[in-house]
């Protein structure tokens, strides 16, 4: 199992809390300091079940400065734009083996 965390970010902290409080073995990836790659991310959407755009922060100041609200993006293109801008990510983000969830 793994954790896309954040520290700075309540939520990310109460999943991470979570965890530790049920025993559960995990790995930390504080993605912010360790971007995902395009195929991470790829491989993470569809364990979700979800588009790129699903998953993005839309009120990040990064948001608005790429102007992705009025770009007519492809998949692919959105999970270039989010693998280089890891702060667009939703957290906290838990990894299983065959599945993931986003924890807010």
């Amino acid at each position: 199992m793994e954790i896309w965390h954040n520290p700075r970010c309540s939520k990310s902290r109460a999943a991470k809390q979570a965890l530790d409080d049920a025993g559960v073995e995990y790995t930390e990836r504080r993605y912010l300091d360790a971007p995902p790659t395009e195929a991470e991310l790829d491989h993470v959407l569809t364990l979700l079940d979800k588009e790129p755009w699903e998953i993005t922060r839309k009120g990040e100041p990064r948001y608005k400065e790429l102007n992705l609200k009025d770009e007519p993006l492809d998949r692919a293109q959105w999970i270039k734009i989010l693998s280089a801008n890891p702060v667009l990510i939703e957290r906290p983000i838990v990894i299983r083996d065959d599945s993931a969830s986003v924890e807010r």
